[in-house]
């Protein structure tokens, strides 16, 4: 069946290998990490969003932030973090290695259009932003009596 697959020096899978080989040559030689721990740039830090009827939770995972180097802000459904982690590095020293990141990063969040800019609240606790969102009242659900 996948004999017509074995073609061209080795077959179609030696092909797809040396393209990964060479895709990996290309994009894994930046200035970021490639760890399996590494997440993308544009993606730092990494962001957990959960929602009950009542608030949207965000959670920013981001230890060894200075909370005076955080601006956060809402505007109707968009969530905006900036910020900014140095990492203390010992002088002299040289990295083979670096998975943390240390600059400057920027979130923007789509949340549901049902949230109230006027109720939000943010907490930093044991390296995780929290920023809890009420949602408005006259788009929850209410019970409606039978009589």
């Amino acid at each position: 069946m996948f004999r017509s697959l074995n073609y061209l020096n080795g077959g179609l899978f030696d092909d797809f290998r040396r393209l990964e080989r060479e895709m990996e040559q290309l994009f894994g030689a930046g200035p970021w990490p490639s760890g399996i721990r590494s997440v993308a740039r544009g993606t730092y830090p990494p962001i957990n969003i959960g929602s009950t009827p009542e608030q949207v939770d965000v959670y920013l995972f981001a230890a060894g932030l200075n909370t005076e180097s955080l601006d956060i802000s809402i505007q109707k459904n968009l969530l905006t973090i900036d910020g900014q982690r140095r990492l203390i590095t010992e002088e002299g020293a040289s990295y083979f290695r670096r998975e943390r990141f240390d600059d400057a990063f920027h979130r923007v969040v789509t949340l549901p259009d049902d949230v109230d800019p006027e109720k939000v609240e943010a907490s930093y606790v044991d390296g995780v932003l929290r920023i809890t969102i009420q949602r408005r009242e006259t788009t929850k659900p209410r019970q409606i009596e039978i009589k």
